[in-house]
């Protein structure tokens, strides 16, 4: 990838197709996006307005400031509504020409044909799922919810390790179901249970992503919030 930076924002080409759609078809579609991170966590997505479909931007008038990336056009996004900020004269080189669709605003995002939630993944984020035969104990309030010698521990980059257990090797009777549900661009979607009267400290993938399919139906619970034990001594890390 080719990249470039001004400040903390830094750029890169990505050699993916990227597609969004908006009202059931797709309104930019291109193999020449770029990634931005604009906060450290994640990038954006960035497209050439050749790659653009005509029509679809309406320019409003306004201007949006950013420190590194400099005044943006605002346009709202037809059909539809919605934001989309269109940069040609930054003072960032690489962006100029090139436009930012609201995530949340789009129906749908592609990388080349595959579906990509939440946000625009980073190329600089792994995941490893391996088995562990390590002995994890989960506790809440003092009770044992869960004893395990058959995780599967997830590291991703830049986060703590999450272990995740089978559902045999789980109290499930102080399982209790709730609505709670969230996405995430590398694992999919979560269900979440309340542990023994405490809300939301468990959560599972039915259906992962391919890149997560190791953790398919197992359970795992927020460290934060419990203890948990690994070959009998706590975690090093303190709760939040």
């Amino acid at each position: 990838m080719d990249a470039t930076s001004r400040g903390r924002v830094r750029v890169e080409r990505t050699a993916k197709r990227v597609r969004t759609y908006l009202g059931g078809r797709a309104v930019a579609d291109t193999t020449r996006a770029l990634l931005v991170w604009e906060s450290p966590h994640y990038p954006a997505y960035y497209f050439p307005l050749e790659d653009v479909e005509q029509g679809v931007l309406k320019p409003t008038g306004e201007t949006r400031h950013s420190p590194s990336r400099g005044d943006a056009a605002v346009h709202t996004l037809a059909p539809g509504g919605g934001e989309a900020l269109v940069y040609d004269d930054s003072p960032l080189e690489a962006v100029r020409g090139h436009v930012r669709f609201d995530w949340d605003a789009m129906d749908a995002w592609f990388e080349e044909d595959e579906e990509v939630y939440v946000h625009a993944r980073d190329p600089y984020t792994r995941i490893d799922i391996l088995p562990s035969s390590r002995h994890v104990r989960v506790e809440v309030g003092g009770v044992t919810v869960a004893d395990s010698r058959n995780a599967r521990i997830l590291f991703e980059t830049g986060l703590r390790p999450r272990y995740y257990l089978p559902k045999t090797d789980v109290r499930l009777d102080l399982l209790e179901h709730t609505g709670t549900v969230t996405r995430c661009p590398y694992k999919g979607t979560a269900e979440y249970w309340s542990v023994n009267g405490h809300e939301d400290l468990a959560w599972s993938y039915r259906t992962p992503l391919p890149e997560s399919e190791r953790i398919a139906g197992l359970i795992a619970f927020y460290n934060e919030k419990l203890d948990i034990y690994v070959d009998g001594e706590p975690e090093d890390e303190p709760r939040g």
